[in-house]
């Protein structure tokens, strides 16, 4: 199995910068993409950046200029760089992976998820 782990979440001031990691870890896996998502209460889980393994990122509207998603191949471990932090950032995030597996002698494509890190941004 793999496992995600996630870290970087904290209080900031409006303004301010936040760096997110997510390390991934665990048996034989290949990495095809990974993202970040963020989620409030009462509403759905949304996309915040991803990056493929060959680099190509994506960026949800609101964050475009603010925010940075990268990757350490050799670490198997995706960044986000959040700058120019806004109230409205606020919210829980979590890492996914979109994995290619080695389970049962067959590679196996799953999706897996962090636990979640809390962001807060308020003065």
């Amino acid at each position: 199995q793999v496992q995600l782990v996630e870290s970087g979440g904290g209080l900031v001031q409006p303004g301010g910068s936040l760096r997110l990691s997510c390390a991934a870890s665990g048996s034989a896996f290949s990495i095809i993409a990974m993202a970040w998502y963020r989620q409030v209460p009462r509403k759905e889980r949304e996309l915040v950046a991803s990056i493929t393994s060959g680099g190509t990122t994506n960026y949800a509207d609101g964050v475009k200029g603010r925010f940075t998603i990268s990757r350490d191949n050799a670490k198997n471990t995706v960044y986000l760089q959040m700058n120019s932090l806004k109230p409205e950032d606020t919210a829980v995030y979590y890492c996914n992976a979109d994995l290619s597996v080695f389970l049962s002698a067959h590679w196996v494509r799953s999706d897996y998820w962090g636990q979640g890190t809390q962001v807060t941004v308020s003065s």
